[in-house]
């Protein structure tokens, strides 16, 4: 196993699992509204506490969330036909799963999906798409679909940050957590 790509692969692992973090904190949140509260088993003998869960994902940015699961979706188009190793499918599985969980979450989950701040997050990203599919048609190894798509998610993975940035840049408002994961990312 290549030592970089094994590097890379827990970076970006690492990035997922602080964003999770981030959305997912558990905190006390008094006097916001993106809170809510959940029973918590503490002793097993049906004694519960009460414990406030924030659900946040201000500072992250859905466009770059967005970018980040088509990135996957087209490089992975080869996951049910072409085996290489059990590895190679599993982290598959899991960056597929995952940035479309996290689209999933900051789109439809009631409460990730009021601390989204729609009005900072205006990078248009669909932008990005066409040159980047512009350049995979014709920098490429092999002119057929899977290889095009391939080097496609490479160029769009290239600059798939960029409306993260944009919106950090404009909030200037940034935790340890959001700026972990831009770190783990890039």
């Amino acid at each position: 196993m290549n030592i970089f790509r094994l590097a890379g692969d827990m970076t970006h692992l690492f990035s997922v699992l602080v964003l999770l973090l981030k959305i997912h904190t558990i905190k006390s949140c008094a006097g916001t509204s993106s809170c809510h509260y959940k029973k918590l088993d503490f002793d097993g003998f049906g004694s519960f506490i009460l414990d406030a869960i924030s659900y946040n994902c201000a500072g992250i940015s859905l466009k770059t969330q967005e970018l980040y699961a088509i990135v996957f979706t087209t490089r992975y188009l080869d996951l049910f036909t072409t085996y290489i190793s059990l590895y190679n499918t599993i982290m598959k599985l899991i960056f597929l799963g995952s940035s479309i969980s996290i689209v999933w979450y900051m789109r439809h989950h009631k409460m990730v999906r009021r601390s989204y701040d729609k009005d900072q997050d205006t990078f248009r990203h669909y932008l990005l798409m066409l040159p980047c599919l512009l350049l995979a048609l014709l920098i490429n190894e092999k002119f057929t679909f899977l290889e095009v798509m391939w080097a496609f998610s490479l160029y769009l993975e290239a600059v798939a940050i960029l409306p993260q940035l944009v919106l950090l840049q404009r909030t200037r408002n940034i935790d340890n957590l959001t700026g972990q994961y831009v770190l783990l990312l890039g």
